[in-house]
């Protein structure tokens, strides 16, 4: 008895895998990318006066919905760092620079970004930083170009 398939055919199934929906991004997330268009920081505030940056819409520690939104920063202090020798096409910057992690004034937990410094040697952790805005601004993370150290 066969099955209907011949040694060495093969079985097609000719599918679209899609999800064919769209997400708004809501009213926390929402005014965070606002807010960076507009050169504006906001975090969430959590019932136990912790400030979550990037935003959030619920505490990372209590699951409590947050929606209070404060502003934070513009400046920042450097958690930690990771240099970048040789940038990649994808990397934000195509000059050597570091992944930092900033927790703006106002902030309890940090945001990622790439600090443009003159040399590995100028980076180190609690050093200041500020935001460099892009000069064209859509709404998006990229609206802040990059981060440099504070003079």
């Amino acid at each position: 008895m066969t099955d209907g398939l011949e040694s060495g055919d093969v079985l097609r199934a000719p599918l679209i895998i899609e999800y064919p929906f769209s997400r708004t991004t809501g009213p926390v997330v929402g005014a965070f990318l606002t807010g960076l268009r507009e050169k504006v920081l906001v975090g969430s505030k959590a019932q136990d006066g912790r400030v979550v940056v990037p935003p959030a819409e619920f505490d990372p520690v209590s699951g409590d919905d947050l929606t209070e939104l404060v502003e934070v920063g513009p400046q920042g202090t450097i958690a930690t760092w990771a240099w970048v020798t040789e940038p990649h096409a994808k990397h934000p910057l195509a000059e050597p620079f570091a992944w930092v992690l900033v927790t703006l004034d106002g902030a309890d937990t940090p945001m990622l970004g790439a600090l443009k410094a003159t040399g590995i040697e100028a980076v180190t952790t609690g050093a200041r930083v500020v935001p460099v805005w892009a000069e064209e601004r859509e709404g998006r993370i990229e609206d802040i170009a990059h981060w440099e150290l504070v003079p």
